[in-house]
């Protein structure tokens, strides 16, 4: 059984936590940006154009890991996200981003502002000056999405264990027990300590459960999923910023004193020890960043790349053929789908358990012999 303690902390945590995703993450989309001029007209012939030209793998693929400010459901249908533009010309414009939507299902220039799909979605102005873009991406969205089913699951669970203390879980208690008790006997404590765990609990369960499942709704290949949200190395950089702060900010006398005077180091050599420290510092949280971006996005790479081999020899090698690599192609793309769903846990259990061991050596107290 989980602990009362840990438990009634757990939505004021999972709360400043995912509070902080949405203040530190640098997305493209909350910036300030400049523009250079660009002839709409060319823009929708060239729109045109890629809709209705031979199949590109790589454009496809692009389009989908990427972020964007809509999501595409099934050919020409999308579901609009708001775009929140603001300049000191035309002040604040607010609307949803089909209005770039002009006539064949081209994209066509909407109050002064024109939507670039190649090479990733962005906006900019038609005459190239600067303006604020304030607008809601799928990744924000999904985050969003991920926030609300967070705090509807476990603030009642939350509730739950302090109205049933003692007794046996229910409902979506019991089977969310079974994944916090792993989190906590399998990942924390025997990382950070049986003394000390308990108040860094909280944090490793909201670290898990956001992590895991952002990405299983990228799994989701349609809306409200498909966000390739641990994909974008702006959110893996901010969760690993928190894990930074969280393991500094734990760190005790001796965790700090190994780094800026290593014991056992002649005097002449410490001086050239500490800025490898300091680089060491910065490098745990940067190989959790890198993790969790390249291995998500990879997957989505690979899954792509398998049902784009059905498009790519289909107009070359027949009706027959291409039902052979049609099947070929499905079959092995489910089976990597089901690895990406083990590859999802698995990633919130790595980044997890680096974030535990990497506490649990700044809190660790120093052996007495």
């Amino acid at each position: 059984m989980i602990s009362k303690e840990n438990l009634k902390n757990l939505p004021a945590v999972l709360s400043c936590f995912l509070i902080s995703i949405f203040l530190l993450v640098p997305f493209h989309s909350f910036s300030e940006e400049e523009s250079n001029p660009a002839d709409s007209a060319t823009r929708e012939t060239a729109a045109g154009e890629e809709s209705e030209g031979e199949f590109k793998p790589a454009d496809m693929i692009a389009h989908h890991i990427t972020d964007d400010y809509q999501f595409h459901i099934t050919g020409h249908l999308y579901f609009p996200l708001p775009v929140i533009l603001y300049s000191k010309t035309d002040g604040l414009a607010v609307f949803l981003s089909n209005k770039f939507k002009g006539p064949n299902h081209t994209y066509a220039p909407y109050k002064g502002y024109i939507y670039e799909h190649r090479d990733g979605a962005h906006i900019i102005r038609e005459d190239g000056g600067k303006f604020f873009n304030l607008s809601l991406t799928k990744n924000a969205f999904s985050m969003m999405l991920t926030v609300v089913l967070m705090l509807v699951l476990f603030i009642p669970i939350a509730g739950a264990y302090k109205k049933r203390e003692g007794q046996a879980p229910k409902g979506l208690q019991s089977f969310f027990e079974i994944v916090i008790v792993f989190v906590r006997d399998q990942v924390v404590k025997p990382s950070i300590g049986e003394k000390k765990y308990q108040k860094y609990l909280p944090y490793m369960l909201t670290l898990f459960f956001f992590i895991w499942m952002n990405n299983m709704l990228g799994l989701i290949p349609i809306f409200p999923g498909s966000a390739n949200v641990t994909g974008n190395i702006a959110v893996t950089f901010t969760l690993a910023a928190l894990s930074l702060l969280m393991i500094n900010i734990s760190g005790n006398k001796h965790y700090w004193g190994h780094l800026f005077w290593p014991p056992g180091v002649p005097v002449l050599v410490k001086p050239i020890l500490i800025p490898i420290e300091l680089v060491g510092i910065i490098s745990k949280p940067f190989a959790l960043m890198i993790r969790l971006f390249a291995n998500m996005t990879a997957g989505h790479i690979v899954l792509l790349s398998i049902m784009s081999l059905i498009f790519v020899f289909a107009p070359k090698i027949g009706v027959a053929g291409s039902l052979g690599v049609g099947v070929a192609a499905v079959a092995f793309t489910i089976f990597m789908y089901l690895i990406k769903l083990f590859v999802a846990a698995l990633q919130a259990y790595i980044f997890t358990l680096l974030t535990s061991l990497f506490i649990g050596q700044a809190v660790e107290e120093p052996a007495h012999h």
